[in-house]
């Protein structure tokens, strides 16, 4: 396969994911008390959004690719 078609495939599975999850959610850990032997801990949920017009983008510009390394070859 040609670096070309690779990089097509990997941006309409990142279009494709990010029309679907619409963010990024992940677990942070914070120290909350930390006294001598005693330590708290908290966690907290934190979600980067990620706007639906990147989607769009990362799949059109996957489909642009492909259909141009297509006529290409």
């Amino acid at each position: 396969m040609k670096t070309q078609t690779i990089v097509a495939i990997i941006l309409i599975s990142i279009g494709i994911m990010a029309f679907t999850y619409q963010g990024i959610t992940y677990t942070s850990k914070e120290k909350v008390i930390d006294i001598g032997p005693i330590e708290m801990t908290t966690e907290k949920t934190k979600t980067f959004p990620l706007p639906p017009i990147v989607g769009a983008i990362a799949l059109v510009g996957g489909i642009v690719l492909l259909v141009v390394g297509k006529k290409n070859a």
